[in-house]
């Protein structure tokens, strides 16, 4: 790695560790749902507040998420640094900024419920971008899309697992996950357009194992 992609990874690193994300786009809003008062005139709509119990289970798996967007910005990061052609980088720094969205969203969120991202945070931002770098490097642009379509197809279906897990009446939570969700599967159709070769099945289950650590991990710390 040259002077200057080293400085590149230095400072997407110290961003996304240390800075306050800005997103490009709103914050997801749930629906609000107005009812009409007797006289005619719309009611205001109820706002439901969230158990103690219920905001540390929300603050929790955020925080998980947050954990993968801080994976993602990484392994983009270092994908991009290995790639040589343009146009695969324009669509990967692409990709980059929307999960520079994620980072922002859940991170408000956890702010929102009164919890922190993970403390292990440098821990997974520096594995991710040695799988990013590493993949692109020694496989190639078709491997290194091949971990994105199987990163992001884990996530997709990490992200559904959470829309079942987060309280009901947490909307806010609720409406950032489906837009990640599907900005997701978005990235995922990407990289099959580009070119991605299907990764080995035992590649696969390592890269889900190395997940669920993690994700257990940062849902605690």
């Amino acid at each position: 790695m040259n002077a200057d992609a080293l400085i590149l990874a230095a400072d997407s690193a110290l961003r996304t560790l240390f800075a306050t994300p800005r997103a490009a786009r709103p914050t997801p809003q749930a629906p609000v749902a107005l009812s009409l008062q007797a006289d005619g005139a719309m009611a205001a709509p109820v706002t439901v507040e969230l158990t103690e119990a219920e905001k540390s289970l929300s603050a929790a798996l955020m925080r998980v998420n947050h954990v993968g967007e801080v994976c993602a910005q990484a392994l983009y990061t270092g994908q991009s640094l290995a790639s040589k052609d343009p146009v695969l980088r324009a669509k990967l720094d692409e990709a980059c900024r929307e999960e520079t969205d994620h980072l922002a969203w859940t991170r408000e969120r956890l702010e929102q419920l009164n919890s922190h991202p993970s403390l292990l945070n440098p821990l997974w931002y520096a594995g991710a971008f040695a799988i990013g770098y590493g993949a692109g490097k020694l496989g190639g642009d078709k491997l290194s899309l091949g971990f994105v379509v199987a990163t992001e197809n884990q996530v997709e279906a990490h992200l559904a697992g959470h829309m079942s897990q987060l309280p009901a009446n947490d909307l806010a939570s609720r409406a950032i996950v489906a837009q990640m969700k599907t900005d997701e599967a978005a990235h995922a159709r990407m990289a099959q357009r580009a070119g991605a070769v299907d990764l080995p099945e035992p590649v696969k289950r390592l890269m889900g194992a190395a997940a669920k650590l993690m994700t257990t991990v940062a849902h605690r710390i």
